[in-house]
């Protein structure tokens, strides 16, 4: 059972929970005093204790409705209104009590289920770093000049000491050495992730064995994990649409109940008979199954690397029928890739990779995080230089292992090294020439190509009901067009300003629209867009602000996982609300037969609650097509790297 919702403010609607306890308490006592009066036989005492105290709170019940009302609210508690004057009337008191107790203890099980089902969703709340390990500006270690400090307090470029299996409060850049960190509640990687100095590290990842020192790059109010905290609460505190829809059942169900009770006081010519079946006709699976559903969709995306800011975008996301995306960072990865090594003759492609790496670790272009990552990945090791020096835009020169090394646009090699070949590109391509010793050893080729994922969550949405997906990108025709063609998008608008996006997106059908972003210039197609999911992994605020969804994870698996969850939740929060109603129903009819005593009628409605609410909790794991694609062995997840 459940007591109606207030509105107000968030201090009033906790005191107005904690109120509920004493009444659950006293209700309860009432019950027993009643029972043992009748017991020993002193049963005017026990009638009299039963109306004075089902009286007190009918009145306090009507009164909360009253105030709802005079809110836009209108509740279903009237029915159990009607239900404990009726087994008042015909000196039922028992099953008026026991009505009476369930709707005030209703709010006590539905924060049961509601902590059940917010369990992982509060985590990270839980875990949110409160103080940081503030150093002198020349320690390096924990051994002296430490200050605990509020990690509000942490200023950028504060030197931080990060103990072992601490939570690094704010994003930061590793100092020297290098460092294991779990980044699990962030990423969803499983395994711990390696970082060497000069390598940035997330605000809430776990540090490994060993301590570390960062250098703060960005208060803790811009760092990753606050920012994540601040979108989990707001996905916490949001109501879902469904326990509005299930408000609006409040008429007819109010009717329905109200008609069979009447017809069964007619037929049987004894107003017992209307007690009997209102006592079942209490609509408590409407009013918490519902919420519970929801805040276990909530919960389960959380797990997943998604943070829903409520249940009313839940909902749209199981109505998607249209799917924009954005190009770079959301259907590619963002960053310069090396797509091929292309050796000089005479020249090992290895070798040539290694070297360029090498030199490319004192460079901050663009392309050199690309060109190193590509190396490492080869299982290459990156050598010191004993000298380096940078040509801003042009390229980097230095001595590796006592060779000179240049690493950059053709004109700038093409100084030491005059024999340079050109190479080849396609669109979206770019090409780091390399001279070794003065002589032309090769070149690398660098696109920023798309995501492994991609075309199978463009397949995936394909299937799944969405009808239309289009990319809308501010990139040349001839880049779009080629990592769309890539991915299976048939749908192309390139060279768009944000004003266009807005437009576009707004013009789309059929409705709602998803779109999908990850940079400041997608902020405000993704506010405008029915859904806006923000590709939030690398820590941007702006998309993700203006976003509905923000996928933690850095793949576009976790748009499948939004949509998905999203289905499956709304469907199980609307078959509870139809079990509930059709339990209640079908209960009901029972009962105009006379076979069902009130006092047995007010238990058996608290078993339609409990029933319901199991079901809720269904939302906490997979759907129906998610288990069938298990059971298949298809994964939405790429494998880790």
């Amino acid at each position: 059972m459940h007591q109606p919702r207030r509105t107000g403010s968030a201090p009033s609607a906790r005191a107005a929970s904690a109120s509920r306890y004493p009444v659950v308490a006293a209700l309860a006592l009432v019950l027993i005093a009643v029972l043992v009066c009748g017991w020993i036989g002193q049963p005017t005492v026990a009638r009299g204790t039963a109306v004075v105290a089902v009286g007190l709170f009918v009145l306090w019940t009507l009164a909360g409705m009253v105030r709802d009302v005079l809110h836009g609210h209108v509740g279903l508690d009237i029915l159990a209104v009607v239900a404990m004057v009726a087994t008042l009337a015909v000196d039922e008191y028992v099953a008026a009590i026991i009505v009476a107790l369930m709707l005030s203890g209703g709010e006590a099980l539905e924060e049961v289920a509601a902590h059940r089902a917010k369990r992982d969703l509060s985590a990270l709340l839980d875990r949110s770093p409160r103080v940081a390990h503030r150093l002198a500006a020349d320690e390096r270690s924990d051994a002296t000049g430490v200050q605990d400090v509020g990690v509000d307090a942490v200023a950028v470029g504060d030197l931080l000491l990060v103990r072992p299996a601490e939570i690094v409060p704010v994003d930061g850049i590793l100092v020297a050495g290098s460092a294991s960190f779990d980044e699990s509640s962030l990423t969803g990687e499983s395994m711990p992730v390696h970082r060497s100095a000069g390598e940035e590290v997330p605000s809430g990842a776990i540090n490994g064995s060993r301590a570390a020192t960062i250098r703060a790059l960005r208060p803790a109010s811009a760092s990753q994990y606050q920012q994540i905290v601040a979108l989990v609460a707001e996905a916490q505190d949001s109501k879902a649409p469904v326990v509005r829809l299930a408000d609006r059942f409040a008429v007819p169900f109010t009717a329905v109940a109200l008609i069979l009770g009447i017809t069964a006081w007619a037929l049987a010519g004894d107003p017992r008979r209307f007690a009997e079946v209102l006592v079942l006709a209490t609509p408590c699976p409407l009013l918490i199954a519902a919420p519970v559903a929801f805040l276990a969709g909530l919960s389960r995306a959380a797990r997943s690397g998604v943070i829903v800011k409520g249940g009313a975008i839940v909902e749209r996301l199981a109505r998607v029928r249209s799917a924009a995306f954005d190009k770079t960072g959301t259907i590619t990865v963002g960053t310069a890739q090396v797509v091929g090594v292309i050796p000089a003759a005479g020249q090992d492609a290895d070798e040539l990779l290694s070297l360029a790496a090498s030199a490319e670790q004192y460079s901050t272009h663009v392309f050199a995080e690309g060109i190193r990552r590509a190396a490492t990945g080869r299982g290459l090791s990156l050598k010191p230089a004993s000298a380096a020096s940078e040509g801003a835009t042009n390229g980097v020169v230095a001595r590796i292992e006592g060779r000179d090394v240049v690493v950059g646009k053709e004109s700038f090699v093409a100084s030491v090294a005059p024999a340079v070949e050109p190479v080849p590109v396609t669109a979206g391509q770019a090409v780091a020439y390399v001279a070794v010793d003065g002589r032309f050893a090769g070149a690398l080729l660098l696109a920023d190509d798309a995501r492994r994922e991609a075309s199978d969550v463009i397949g995936w949405l394909r299937r799944h009901g969405v009808e239309r997906i289009a990319m809308l990108t501010g990139d040349a025709p001839a880049t779009a067009d080629s990592i769309a063609r890539r991915v299976g998008i048939d749908e192309v608008h390139s060279a768009l300003r944000p004003a266009e996006k807005v437009q576009l997106a707004a013009d789309m059908q059929p409705r709602p629209v998803l779109m999908v972003g990850d940079g400041i210039n997608d902020a405000p197609v993704l506010a405008a867009a029915d859904v806006g999911i923000a590709m939030g992994a690398r820590g941007g605020t702006a998309a993700g602000d203006a976003a509905d969804v923000v996928v933690l994870v850095d793949t576009l698996t976790g748009v499948v996982d939004a949509v998905a969850i999203g289905r499956h939740t709304v469907s199980v929060a609307l078959t509870a609300i139809w079990i509930g109603m059709a339990l209640s129903v079908a209960l009901m009819l029972v009962a105009m037969t006379g076979v069902i005593p009130a006092v047995a009628g007010a238990l058996i409605q608290e078993g339609v609650d409990v029933a319901t609410i199991l079901y809720a909790l269904r939302a906490l794991g997979p759907g129906r097509t998610e288990r069938a694609e298990a059971a298949r062995g298809v994964t939405r997840r790429p494998p880790c790297r």
